[in-house]
């Protein structure tokens, strides 16, 4: 399978942390990044996995650490002023594929969830949430029966936490392809990616799926507090 990992953000709710350093090289341990930790995980379950990480803020750094990591590399050279929908433009090509999982690159989870699920192929698109986050959301989803109906950073009321990953099948992703494609011409380019399955599901009654993950333990790296987190995730499920 392939999994499009989004690196290229400068990390601003981090900041001074991160004015350096990406938060995507945060080191979970002396030898463990965040970044690896993830590529590392995937392979552990997926060994013939294709990986393509797209880079942008001190982009040299990342490629430099992850040199033997057997990943590829898409440069989106408009970081500063673009938004997740321009990393994801420029991998577009990769969208082709048979079955795609899209992962921002600040994601550490346990090796359970990426066996269990991330690994595992798709015949539908779905986003993963936490139903055990409904308040202070980073970017947040709402429910109805099974499929999502919105989602969103400004929701007032939603149903879980959107936990950054989504998994598409061959239809779909043509789908999210065309419709990018659509919204890059139109100059939407600080657009989250994510912001083009709610354009999908509003003008072409997209169906859009969900899995709930409350059962796992996962952290997104937005903030100080997410750090710490991301370390006892790691240091719990330490991959050997």
């Amino acid at each position: 399978m392939t999994y499009i990992i989004l690196v290229a953000g400068k990390g601003t709710h981090l900041q001074p942390l991160t004015l350096a350093n990406p938060k995507s090289l945060y080191k979970l341990d002396n030898d463990t990044t965040v970044l690896q930790r993830m590529v590392r995980t995937i392979r552990k379950f997926d060994n013939e996995a294709e990986i393509v990480v797209v880079i942008g803020f001190m982009y040299e750094e990342v490629q430099k650490e992850m040199l033997m990591e057997n990943v590829k590399f898409i440069h989106n050279p408009f970081y500063a002023v673009t938004s997740s929908i321009a990393s994801l433009w420029f991998a577009r090509e990769y969208l082709q594929r048979e079955n795609v999982t899209i992962i921002n690159g600040d994601v550490v989870c346990e090796d359970k969830l990426v066996k269990d699920i991330i690994c595992q192929h798709t015949d539908f698109p779905y986003v993963l949430m936490d139903t055990t986050v409904t308040t202070d959301g980073k970017y947040n989803v709402q429910i109805q029966d099974n499929k999502v109906c919105v989602m969103s950073k400004i929701l007032s009321t939603y149903s879980a936490v959107y936990a950054s990953i989504t998994k598409l099948d061959a239809v779909s992703s043509r789908f999210v392809l065309e419709e990018m494609e659509k919204m890059v011409n139109r100059e939407m380019y600080n657009q989250f990616f994510e912001d083009v399955l709610v354009q999908m599901i509003f003008s072409n009654n997209f169906e859009l799926y969900y899995k709930d993950i409350m059962d796992y333990t996962w952290t997104e790296v937005d903030q100080v507090d997410d750090l710490l987190k991301a370390k006892e995730i790691h240091q719990d499920t330490h991959i050997i």
